[in-house]
C-alpha cells in the first residue's frame, strides 16, 4: 500500500492495522514505516512527540513479521506519555531536568500492551509535571491543536492526542488525574477512555517519592484512538495489566447490561450553544439506540469541582510546589499560582476533614448512578480554549474549572469516562462528550460511546491546519447540533 495515498496504513485504526497485519495483506514493517513516514510529513507542524523510536520500532516491527501473531495488537503502532515509563527512555513528566530519569522498566500499560504485539514508536509532549490544560513545557515547546493551530489541543496528554488526530499513530497511551485524557481528547477531536482508578495497574521504575494522596486516588491511565472500537480492544488488554508493583490493583470483572440503561443528560447553566447542541444530540442518538434519556443533573458538580482543587492545591503546595519552581517553566507556574489563589491550601484539619467528607460525595453519586447508571454531559462546557487562556490569571483559570466541572468529578469520585467526538463547531473546532458510569462499568460506556460515534463520523486522520477556514471535509461538515428539548 502506498503511505501517501487515500487508503494509505496510516489512516486506518488499530483493529484495521492488526486485521491486515494477521492476514498477511501488510507486514508490520510497512505499518510502521508508514507511521514514521507520517510523522516525519507533519509532526515538525505539531510537536507532538518528543521522541521517536525509529530503529528500535522497525526492529521489533521485523522481529513480529518474522514469529506468529502475538496479541490483538501485534504490529500496531503505540505512542506513550511522558509521564508513563518506556524501559530506557527518560520519563520527563516535562521537565528539562528530568532528561536522565532513564525507567530500567515499562510501566504496566505499557509492558502489557507490548505483550500485546504492540510497537511503542515514541514518547509524546505534555506540560511539565502533568499540571495546565494546555500542553507546552520549556523542553520540548508547545503542541498545537491541528484542526485550529491558535486554539489549545488541550492538556495534559495533549501530544497524544494531537499525533492520534494526524495519523502519526493509531493509538496513545495517557493518564488522566483532572482531565488529562478527556480535554485534550475532545479538543483534538478523537476518542479516549479513563479507567477505573484501580483497574489498570500503575508502577514505576525510577526513585522518588510515593504519589500524594489525590493522585493514587484520582489518577488513571488509558487509551486515545480514532474509534471507540480500537479503546475496546486496548480496554480488554490493559485490564489485564496485572503488577507485582502495584497493590492497588483490582481484577473486578464487569457483568453487561441486559437492556440499555438510563441516561442522565447534564449540560449546566453556562454552556456554549453549540457544545449545548451537540450534547443534546448526542442525547437524541441514544434514545435512538434504545437507551432511556433524561435531562437530569447529578449530585453537588459545583461543591465537587471545589473540594477537588482545595485538596489538590493543598498538596502541591506540601509536596510539589519547591520543585515547580525550581524546575518548572514560567507558564506552568503563572498557572499554579493562579489556581491556588483560586483555591487557598487547607490547614492539616481542613485537608482531613475534605478527604473524609469525599466519601459522603461518592455515596451520593452511587446513588444517583444505581438510577441513572451514564451520565452524559460536555467534556468542557466551552470549545477549545485560545492557546495560554489558562495563564490569564485567576479569574480565567476559575471559568476553567467552572467548564471542566464534570470532567473533575469523573476524577474525585474516582470513576470511568469515555470520550468521544460529536462533530465539529461553525468554527472548525472539534467538540467532544463525554459518557461517565459506575466504576468498573468501562463497557457499559464504551457501548453508549459506539451509538454516538455512529451519528457523529469524524474525518480523523486529519492534516495540519494552517488555515482554520480551510479545514476539509470539516468545514462542509454540519456544526454539531440537535434539538432544543429532550
Amino acid at each position: 500500500m502506498n503511505s501517501g495515498g487515500h487508503n494509505a496504513l496510516w489512516t486506518r485504526d488499530a483493529v484495521s492495522l492488526a486485521a491486515l497485519i494477521a492476514a498477511g495483506a501488510v507486514t508490520a514493517a510497512q505499518v510502521v514505516e508508514a507511521h514514521l513516514e507520517r510523522i516525519a510529513r507533519v509532526d515538525s507542524e505539531i510537536g507532538a512527540l518528543t521522541t521517536v523510536f525509529a530503529e528500535t520500532a522497525r526492529a521489533e516491527a521485523a522481529a513480529a513479521d518474522r514469529g506468529a501473531p502475538t496479541g490483538p495488537l501485534h504490529g500496531v503502532p503505540v505512542t506513550v506519555k511522558n509521564n508513563l515509563d518506556v524501559a530506557g527512555s527518560p520519563t520527563t513528566w516535562g521537565v528539562a531536568g528530568c532528561g536522565q530519569a532513564i525507567a530500567t522498566a515499562d510501566a504496566p500499560a505499557v509492558a502489557v500492551l507490548r505483550r500485546a504485539g504492540a510497537i511503542v514508536i515514541g514518547r509524546t509532549n505534555m506540560p511539565d509535571f502533568a499540571t495546565r490544560w494546555h500542553t507546552d513545557n520549556d523542553a520540548a515547546g508547545p503542541t498545537v491543536n491541528p484542526w485550529y493551530p491558535t486554539r489549545s489541543p488541550g492538556g495534559s496528554s495533549g501530544g497524544d492526542a494531537a499525533a492520534v488526530a494526524t495519523g502519526m499513530t493509531p493509538l496513545g497511551l495517557g493518564t488522566d488525574f483532572g482531565g488529562s485524557l478527556r480535554v485534550p481528547a475532545a479538543f483534538c477531536g478523537v476518542a479516549s477512555l479513563r479507567t477505573t482508578p484501580g483497574r489498570v495497574a500503575v508502577a514505576s521504575s525510577l526513585p522518588g517519592p510515593a504519589p500524594a494522596p489525590t493522585n493514587q486516588l484520582f489518577a488513571a491511565p488509558g487509551p486515545l484512538a480514532r474509534t471507540v472500537r480500537d479503546l475496546s480492544i486496548v480496554f480488554e488488554v490493559l485490564r489485564d495489566s496485572a503488577d507485582s508493583r502495584d497493590p492497588g490493583w483490582l481484577p473486578v470483572p464487569d457483568a453487561p447490561d441486559a437492556t440499555p440503561p438510563a441516561v442522565a443528560v447534564t449540560l449546566g447553566d453556562d454552556i456554549d450553544p453549540q457544545v449545548r447542541a451537540a450534547v443534546l444530540g448526542c442525547a437524541d442518538a441514544l434514545e435512538r439506540a434504545g437507551y432511556p434519556v433524561a435531562e437530569l443533573d447529578p449530585p453537588h458538580l459545583g461543591d465537587v469541582a471545589a473540594d477537588y482543587g482545595r485538596l489538590v492545591s493543598t498538596e502541591v503546595v506540601v509536596q510539589r510546589r519547591d520543585a515547580m519552581r525550581r524546575f518548572g517553566g514560567a507558564g506552568l507556574n503563572t498557572f499554579v499560582d493562579a489556581a491556588i489563589n483560586l483555591f487557598p491550601p487547607l490547614d492539616l484539619a481542613g485537608y482531613m476533614t475534605a478527604l473524609g467528607e469525599r466519601l459522603t460525595q461518592r455515596a451520593a453519586w452511587s446513588q444517583f448512578l444505581a438510577e441513572h447508571p451514564i451520565v452524559l454531559g460536555p467534556v468542557s462546557t466551552e470549545l477549545p480554549w485560545p492557546v495560554d487562556y489558562d495563564l490569564g490569571g485567576t479569574a480565567q483559570v476559575a471559568t476553567m474549572y467552572a467548564a471542566h466541572r464534570l470532567t473533575i468529578a469523573a476524577n474525585y469520585l474516582a470513576l470511568p469516562a469515555v470520550t468521544v467526538p460529536a462533530g465539529v463547531s461553525v468554527e472548525g473546532l472539534p467538540i467532544g462528550v463525554q459518557l461517565i458510569t459506575a466504576p468498573f462499568a468501562e463497557r457499559r460506556a464504551l457501548r453508549a460511546a459506539a451509538h454516538i460515534e455512529a451519528a457523529f463520523p469524524m474525518p480523523t486522520p486529519i492534516s495540519p491546519a494552517t488555515d482554520p477556514t480551510m479545514r476539509c471535509p470539516a468545514s462542509s461538515r454540519a456544526p454539531a447540533g440537535g434539538s432544543d428539548a429532550l
